[in-house]
Order: structure tokens, then C-alpha cells, then sequence
């Protein structure tokens, strides 16, 4: 219980921990195959074997929020906290500024720890969605307009998306930051996908656009580094110092050696080639989802993502998303995430970042178990 509040069970999460080390394939990750740590040192693993196991400061190391901060015009290290992962940054973030009945505006479908978060604190939550139209996924601004008002404390939106791979064009981008400023309301925006874009243009930030913005981001998804847990938030230099104490009561600060590591994978011209590595692994691979679906085209359709190593596929078969995911996870050793864990069913989350052989595997998989489904259907109406 949370100030009265039941736990939101965070359903996503729980199913990937549970079975994402267990199966044959994994195709529920997001983000790319994972670097190794070779990778990063480039011939330097004395040093980093010397490496003192302390305490590091509990913001983070100021070599890495300067780092970081490098990435944002006009930003230092006083505007950084470094958190373990992102999903701890959307923590404190959240945490402090959600208490009883306070309003947050969310953005749906969305990675639903905020969403969750929200609940859990007893928050007022007002959705507006993402809607499919023409071949692309869109923010409903209408939508929006009507959930923001003089009590909207926080707007949680996610750009590029998790799970439609859409990204925000920079007049919508700039429109939320207008209603935003309008009724006072930070914006806590969720870019862990930026660098993982097909075009190679980069997705439009909120940083800079309004002052009160809440930018978080980290090395899982674009960058290829979950088992690093480094995630941070980009802010006002006096929220990131309030923020700071809220920090100070949950993980206390980055491991040594992650701090370490991701200092070499954010310098420069690491971190430009290892974007370049995640394009390329992108546009290699999304071409074969979408001769998949072509191929499955009798039981799935999709919009192709903008950013991201995520495919959301709808179907047009009659079970539920979640009964899906578990007969693939059961009969096929496949781990997906369903729909249902969006608040969407009649869709599949899949990831198509790991390597193609791997990936071609786990696509076929799913359509054995198309099939099956589909011949048990037609036994059960035969028989009626």
C-alpha cells in the first residue's frame, strides 16, 4: 500500500523478468543486441580492472553529468542526476511530484511504469492516445487539449514511442509544451529511444522548448547497455537538486564501474559509433519483419516504426493478446509482450534487435503457432 493506495502491478515488467532468461527467444526486448564490455574499453582492461569498487557521488560522477550534458544545448552537469537506468529516473521523478488526487496527463500506449506509478500514488490520471491513422501513429491533440486543465500537474509523454516506434513531429512537440505553459504543467518526457531512429534524423526533444521539462534517458535502449543501469534526468538545476534528495532514498547512487563505463560510451566518438552500430542493426532487421507480415498478411498488419527495435503488430485472430503471448511462451519457447500490457488488446509488441538468424526463428515461431490456432478453429467448427 502506498499512501492508502493498492500497488499497480506493473504487468510488462514482471512477465520480461520472469521469462526473458528462461526461453529460447526473447524477441520482447526494445532495444538492440548488447554490446560487450571489450567493446568499450578499446584495449584499456588494466585500467578498468584496477578501477576502485567505492562509492561513487551519489548524483553521479561530475565527469559523467558534464558528459551527459554535452548532449542538451545550453545544459551542465548542475542540470543532470545520474539514476540506475531510466526507469529509476521516471521513479523520483514521479515520486516527487504525484500525491493524493494530484492530476497527471499520460500518454497511451506507453511503457506503463508511469502510468502505474501514478496510480499507486493515488494520482488522477487523464490518457490521451496515440490513434492510427493513414499509416501512422499520431498524438489525438484534441484529445489532449481536453485532459490538460488548471490542475494538470504533470504531462508524461514518450518520444520516439514505446510500443508504436512513432516520433513526435516538432510542431506537435512544440504544441504540448504551448498547453503546458498555459496552465502551468511540467512535462516529464521519456526520450530513451532517441538515437535509435531508421531515418537517422534525430527525434525531437523537449529540452529547451519550456522550462519546466523533465528530460529522461539512459543506455538501454539506443545505446545498446541495459546491464549497465544508467539512466538520467535532465532538468532545472533546481529540481535536479531536489530531485537529487529524492535519489538519496532509493539506489544512494550509480555503481563504479557503470558510472565508469558509461563515461566511455558517451564520449563522442564512442557514442557516435555506437548509434551508427544500432541503425545499422535496425535497418537491416526491419526488413524482415516486414516481409514477415507481408508473408502473415491474412493475420497481421502494422505501422512501421520510426525509432526503435520494436515492431506492434495488430492481429486479426480470435484470442486474447495475452493468451497469445503465454500458448507462444508455453508451446514455443518465444517470449513476446501482448497487447494487454498496453491497455490494447488485438496487438503484439515485438522486438526485432537481436541478431537476424535469431530474429528469423522467433518470427517463424509465431507464424507455427498461427497456424495452430488456426487448425484447431477450424477442427472446432467442423465438429460443431
Amino acid at each position: 500500500m502506498v499512501n492508502g493506495t493498492k500497488l499497480h502491478v506493473f504487468e510488462m515488467e514482471r512477465w520480461q523478468s520472469t521469462w526473458e532468461n528462461q526461453v529460447e527467444y526473447n524477441l520482447s526486448e526494445s532495444g538492440v543486441h548488447p554490446l560487450r564490455v571489450s567493446e568499450l574499453l578499446r584495449g584499456e582492461d588494466v585500467e578498468f580492472l584496477n578501477r576502485s569498487l567505492g562509492y561513487v557521488q551519489t548524483n553521479g560522477t561530475e565527469e559523467l553529468r558534464k558528459t551527459i550534458a554535452a548532449i542538451y544545448p545550453r545544459a551542465d552537469a548542475g542540470h543532470v542526476l545520474v539514476t540506475n537506468g531510466s526507469s529509476e529516473a521516471n521513479f523520483v521523478a514521479v515520486w516527487s511530484f504525484l500525491e493524493r488526487r494530484a492530476e497527471v496527463v499520460v500518454m497511451l500506449p506507453n511503457y506503463m511504469q508511469i502510468y502505474g506509478l501514478a496510480k499507486t500514488f493515488g494520482a488522477r490520471v487523464k490518457p490521451f492516445r496515440l490513434r492510427e491513422t493513414r499509416g501512422e501513429w499520431k498524438p489525438d491533440m484534441q484529445a489532449f487539449r481536453r485532459a490538460v486543465g488548471r490542475r494538470t500537474r504533470l504531462i508524461a509523454v514518450c518520444n520516439p514511442n514505446n510500443p508504436t516506434g512513432a516520433v513526435m513531429s516538432e510542431e506537435t512537440v512544440d504544441e504540448i509544451c504551448d498547453i503546458a505553459r498555459k496552465v502551468g504543467a511540467w512535462i516529464l518526457s521519456d526520450e530513451v529511444y532517441q538515437g535509435a531512429e531508421l531515418d537517422e534524423e534525430t527525434a525531437p526533444t523537449f529540452w529547451g522548448r519550456y522550462k519546466k521539462v523533465m528530460v529522461v534517458n539512459g543506455l538501454s535502449k539506443a545505446y545498446g547497455l541495459p546491464g549497465l543501469r544508467v539512466g538520467w534526468i535532465v532538468t532545472t538545476r533546481d529540481l535536479a537538486e531536489k530531485l537529487w534528495s529524492y535519489h538519496d532514498y532509493t539506489t544512494i547512487c550509480p555503481t563504479a564501474l557503470s558510472d565508469y563505463l558509461a563515461r566511455k560510451a558517451l564520449d563522442p566518438e564512442m557514442r557516435a559509433k555506437i548509434l551508427a552500430r544500432t541503425r545499422q542493426i535496425l535497418q537491416m532487421n526491419l526488413p524482415i519483419v516486414k516481409d514477415w507480415v507481408e508473408r502473415n498478411k491474412e493475420s497481421f498488419s502494422f505501422v512501421p516504426p520510426m525509432a526503435g527495435a520494436i515492431a506492434y503488430l495488430k492481429y486479426k485472430l480470435k484470442i486474447n493478446s495475452s493468451q497469445f503471448a503465454d500458448r507462444l511462451l508455453r508451446e514455443k519457447s518465444t517470449l513476446i509482450v501482448p497487447g494487454d500490457h498496453f491497455g490494447m488488446d488485438g496487438y503484439l509488441r515485438v522486438g526485432y534487435g537481436s541478431p537476424r538468424e535469431y530474429l528469423t526463428v522467433g518470427l517463424n515461431r509465431i507464424s507455427e503457432l498461427v497456424e495452430e490456432i488456426k487448425k484447431g478453429r477450424m477442427r472446432q467448427e467442423e465438429s460443431i
